[in-house]
């Protein structure tokens, strides 16, 4: 049997007539940038988040980016973020003119909070959290910490739409909370998408005019900023798929559960939600000090694996001039040379997921 890591292909086709029926109106009305199907998403996806507003951007990274911006990031600033996330936390960060500083991670693979605080300095201007993997950072903690040091709190929810802390969607506890649209993302553009929630209304108007060159009208331009709008045209797609959001969300935890079931008492570990949490399993990893091998076995059963990540930011060779070096965040390195993503995509079938289930308990046991 083959397994893939994603599905792109077969998700679209399930979708194609809707899409194309979309796609078709568009450009019979012409209406590319900034219409009403961006409009209707921007409302949908503020709803979903529990969010006043929303404002549809042209990637994750420019999320990140004009979020801090916003908030009046600037040279000499520093911003705290996980090492092991995707290298876009920490790059956004120097994009912005600040310098990304590093605090070691959980078991969970989200930022620790007493490691956040460690690195604080006079110059620290906010905190990126990244909810890893779709499981929810612990915001009532970096929220305290946040509080304590009059910090600013930018989510990156880039993998993590639909996950809950304690009741609430992610994307609602910081000052601001971006999301990435990336094809591979669980609500996915058909090309590059991103949006960034807020509940301040003044950050909300600065963002809609930042994301489109300054403009205050058609003629007036306030500050000089960046053209980086979602197209209406991806916005009016992406009203398509969050209709079927709550039910790939649903099937993404339901197969997380039976792995997790599954695999219990191997020589592994796999997550499992805390009683207040609701991962939205962008991505399903397992830890093993067998990963290279595993892996191997399981191309060799035509399963398809990944590693999210195996080369931590710090020791990329454009982040040398931070200065870190390998032993610095022990945690995470720890984690990168065993961690392994299974496939999770809603459009598995159970004979998938259980050849995948088998194939890993097969392996262990031989």
């Amino acid at each position: 049997m083959k397994v893939p890591f994603i599905d792109l292909g077969l998700q679209h086709k399930l979708l194609k007539e809707e899409l194309m029926d979309v796609v078709s109106g568009l450009i019979d009305s012409g209406q590319f940038i900034l219409g009403e199907e961006l409009l209707s998403f921007e409302k949908s996806f503020a709803d979903l988040c529990g969010t006043k507003y929303a404002i549809g951007v042209a990637n994750g990274t420019d999320a990140l980016f004009l979020s801090m911006k916003a908030l009046g990031v600037t040279a000499g600033d520093e911003i705290i973020t996980a090492p092991n996330s995707f290298l876009a936390s920490a790059s956004s960060i120097f994009l912005a003119g600040a310098k990304p500083v590093f605090a070691d991670v959980r078991s969970d693979f989200n930022i620790d909070p007493e490691e956040i605080r460690k690195v604080i300095t006079d110059r620290t201007k906010a905190i990126i959290p990244v909810h890893l993997t779709g499981r929810p950072a612990d915001m009532d903690s970096i929220l305290a910490i946040a509080h304590e040091y009059n910090l600013a709190v930018i989510e990156d929810c880039a993998q993590a739409v639909c996950a809950e802390y304690k009741g609430k969607p992610v994307g609602s506890f910081g000052n601001l909370g971006c999301f990435s649209l990336h094809p591979l993302k669980n609500l996915s553009a058909c090309g590059d998408g991103g949006v960034i929630t807020t509940n301040d209304e003044d950050l909300y108007k600065n963002l809609l005019k930042a994301r489109n060159h300054g403009l205050k009208s058609r003629d007036e331009c306030e500050f000089w900023s960046y053209n980086s709008r979602l197209d209406n045209l991806q916005a009016a797609m992406l009203n398509i798929k969050l209709k079927k959001l709550p039910e790939w969300t649903a099937r993404r935890r339901d197969i997380a559960a039976f792995y997790f079931n599954r695999f219990s008492g191997l020589d592994l570990i796999s997550p499992k939600d805390k009683p207040f949490e609701k991962a939205a399993y962008h991505t399903f990893i397992i830890q093993t000090s067998k990963r290279d091998d595993l892996k191997s076995y399981l191309s060799e059963k035509g399963i398809d694996t990944k590693v999210h990540y195996p080369i931590p930011i710090h020791l990329q060779e454009a982040a040398k001039y931070l200065g870190y070096v390998k032993g610095d965040f022990p945690v995470t390195e720890k984690q990168s040379g065993e961690i392994l993503s299974l496939p999770v995509f809603p459009e598995l079938t159970d004979n998938h997921v259980e050849y995948v289930a088998n194939s890993i308990i097969n392996y262990f046991k031989k």
